[in-house]
């Protein structure tokens, strides 16, 4: 049996050693040399080059990596394949040795000796000076836009940072993480649409989870009493400058607490990070100022609703009276609605976007909160609030529902909601409700949109600038 020839392998080096990077060399050598002053320190650094400037018998380029840029000085007669180094295409990966040195000029520099070619960019990433700025094409080829755009690394790195330090705070303040199940096989946790897929084996249908929260509560019921997860959610919505179907979600719940622990908890978690990664409580965003230091403001919906309206309205105001308004507000009224999901409607119409906060909207309808405890002094009410930051709902939390019984009747309205075309209503979970059953103590729950987080911090208009691979429309 004959041998199958194997093909050559090809030229590029399957690894190199790199000794220092750019950052590393800026803070060793800028303070320490004078212009046009050499040393005989050698390193050996990696990256594209970015620029390429041939001078006849000196060629200069722009060695940018995950630090930096750090420039390189190649001499005709001294750096080997002078001629080649001197051709390379912008975005060529490359790895290059030689003695730090500051030219006549005053810039930092490798004079190089040696060096290699790493990996030839085959496609060019456009103009070097404009960078890329078509969103179409940042967002769905992103490695181009990580280099051609100076702003877009420093944004995903904020977001690592921001992540990491959350994780460190709730660690330290005694909270467990875990993970819970991506693959739901009742719709729960939240109103949205879901994205169904198909088990084979099983032969079902199961659902992409549209938030933690059930799974999470049950842990309280086996004993966890601080727990948390920094969860992969999943809604069949709408795409927007705010709203993308995949998302990240901090979601925790502490046993013996309330909402008003939780809005403590939320105020104080952002405040510490702002304080932590930007060095201040009092920000800009999309040129206004911002103060994240707590105490936030915290106001009842329909307090709100009322001022924006110039009357008086509540839960408690005839149905066709809300109606009307919603109506003369340009909004359209279902009628399987009540008092409380038209109150609602005319909060995120009238007031949400015009909140710049931070404020914690407070008193929600029972009616459009089927996982909160009722108001311990209106049963119409939710102890649920959501804190608004910038115009935009930036989480939500409660105190949550213990009452099997209660949750069990709120889980048939959803059904029912469900079954009359309703595609973001719940399924009743049985498994959740047996949970239930054998005792949750009072709990105090909240979600928080990492996504959301992270623009508030790096100034971000659209949520597709903090996300790394944004959802797009498939290429044709």
């Amino acid at each position: 049996m004959s041998e199958i020839p194997q093909s050559p392998p090809d030229s590029l080096p399957y690894r190199f050693d790199r000794t220092a990077s750019a950052a590393v060399l800026h803070e060793r050598y800028d303070d320490a040399l004078s212009a046009g002053e050499e040393t005989g320190d050698t390193y050996s650094v990696a990256g594209r080059v970015m620029l390429v400037r041939p001078q006849g018998k000196v060629a200069f380029a722009r060695l940018d990596d995950s630090s930096g840029s750090i420039q390189l000085f190649a001499r005709s007669g001294m750096t080997e394949d002078f001629e080649a180094f001197g051709a390379l295409s912008l975005a060529d990966w490359i790895g290059a040795s030689g003695t730090v040195m500051k030219t006549r000029k005053g810039e930092l520099s490798i004079a190089v000796k040696s060096w290699a070619l790493l990996a030839e960019a085959r496609t060019s990433f456009g103009d070097k000076w404009l960078g890329v700025t078509n969103p179409e094409l940042r967002f769905r080829q992103r490695e181009v836009d990580l280099w051609a755009n100076s702003l877009s690394r420093p944004v995903l790195a904020m977001r690592s940072r921001l992540v990491a330090a959350l994780r460190r705070k709730l660690d330290e303040r005694g909270f467990v993480e875990v993970e819970t199940p991506i693959l739901h096989s009742v719709v729960g946790g939240a109103l949205a649409r879901p994205f169904v897929t198909h088990h084979n084996t099983l032969d079902t249908d199961l659902y992409l989870r549209i938030a933690p929260e059930l799974y999470l509560k049950r842990l309280v019921v086996g004993g966890f009493e601080k727990v948390y997860e920094i969860a992969r959610v999943f809604r069949n919505e709408g795409m927007s400058p705010r709203h993308n179907p995949e998302f990240t979600m901090l979601e925790l719940y502490q046993a013996y607490a309330d909402w008003t622990d939780m809005m403590e908890l939320i105020e104080s978690l952002v405040s510490e990070l702002a304080t932590e990664l930007l060095g201040t409580t009092s920000i800009e965003y999309q040129g206004r100022p911002l103060e994240l230091a707590p105490p936030w403001r915290r106001a009842p919906m329909a307090e709100l609703v009322s001022e924006a309206l110039g009357k008086q309205v509540s839960v408690h105001s005839p149905r066709d009276e809300l109606a009307a308004l919603l109506e003369r507000a340009g909004g359209e009224v279902d009628p399987s609605w009540g008092p409380g999901k038209i109150l609602l409607e005319l909060y995120e119409k009238c007031v949400e976007s015009d909140l710049w906060g931070p404020v914690y909207v407070t008193e929600y309808p029972a009616e459009v909160s089927p996982l909160a405890r009722r108001h311990r002094e209106d049963a119409d009410l939710a102890e649920r609030f959501e804190p608004i930051v910038a115009g935009r709902e930036l989480g939500n939390a409660f105190s949550e529902l213990v009452d099997p019984d209660d949750q069990r009747a709120r889980f048939e309205e959803q059904a029912r909601a469900r079954a009359g075309g309703d595609e973001e209503a719940m399924e009743v979970d049985e498994d959740y409700l047996r949970a239930l059953e054998r005792g949750l103590p009072p709990t105090g729950g909240l979600g928080i949109g990492i996504d959301r987080l992270v623009m508030l911090f790096t100034d971000s208009a659209n949520i597709r600038e903090v996300i790394a691979f944004p959802t797009l429309r498939p290429e044709r």
